[in-house]
């Protein structure tokens, strides 16, 4: 029993290791991959299931100043740039900047439409209402990886430091 608990023990460090140096590489190449993905759909008319409520987004948030075509190629030119940012972990602070300026268009239904995100039965949200109900993870996500980018670092409730960027090199 006593050599079970040990081996359990070992196993769990052992995933806890591997999880503290490499989750963060996961979530932003995942990341990555959805704003990729989401975006290229918004270069194509008609393939988004949210160009719709992007585009009438856009054009409130611009106060009309950008038509809602130009708008369209603007945020998927947007959501694309921040995937392939994350994805390549170049330039991630400029990719995490973006990240924040998207987040404020994607979450901006919420405010601006209500009626049309949560008309479902006892006001439950649409597919629209859930489709941008999801982007609170992606805040999430992005949120943990601002903290984990250069200076700063992810730390446990001990206030271990699990995940801390890598010093940069050192010039001179």
């Amino acid at each position: 029993m006593i050599h079970r608990m040990a081996f359990l023990d070992d196993w769990s460090t052992r995933v806890s290791r591997w999880l503290a140096r490499y989750s963060l590489a996961v979530l932003r190449i995942s990341l990555g991959l959805v704003f990729v993905g989401f975006g290229i759909l918004k270069f194509v008319p008609g393939l988004s299931p949210a160009e719709d409520l992007a585009s009438e987004t856009m054009h409130v948030l611009t106060l009309g100043l950008i038509p809602e075509g130009l708008g369209l190629l603007l945020i998927a030119t947007l959501e694309t740039a921040v995937g392939l940012l994350l994805l390549t972990g170049r330039f991630l602070r400029l990719g995490l900047w973006l990240l924040g300026l998207a987040m404020v268009g994607i979450l901006a239904p919420l405010v601006l439409f209500p009626d049309r995100l949560f008309t479902g039965p006892a006001h439950a949200p649409t597919l629209e209402g859930q489709y941008v109900l999801k982007d609170v993870v992606l805040l999430a996500a992005g949120l943990v990886l601002a903290a984990s980018a250069p200076h700063g670092a992810v730390v446990s409730r001990t206030g271990q430091v699990l995940t801390a960027p890598a010093p940069a090199p050192h010039v001179g």
